[in-house]
């Protein structure tokens, strides 16, 4: 099993269509073989910290999901709407 975590800060303004243009990630990701979870969680401290938190079932799932349509479409949109580079973070189960 892999979590992923891909943190972004938002630009000033843009949180709200940040957090319209990722429902149709979230929604396509979630329906994708492999796909245990996908959510997007905000920073309890600054709402303009936001991070999907995801998981897979293995990295076979990750890969297709990385070359899938919507996430090759949809990330540069959100991209462009961040501070800095998306902080990505792969993590496997240990325990």
């Amino acid at each position: 099993m892999i979590k992923i975590t891909a943190k972004s800060i938002v630009k000033p303004g843009a949180r709200e269509e940040f957090i319209t243009t990722a429902r149709e990630l979230v929604e396509k990701s979630r329906a994708e073989a492999g796909n245990i979870s996908y959510h997007l969680y905000e920073d309890m401290d600054d709402p303009d910290i936001l991070t999907f938190i995801e998981e897979w079932k293995d990295q076979a799932a990750v890969d297709v999901h990385a070359d899938s349509e919507h996430f090759q479409r949809i990330i540069p949109l959100l991209s462009g709407m961040t501070e800095e580079a998306i902080e990505i973070s792969l993590y496997r189960e240990v325990l």
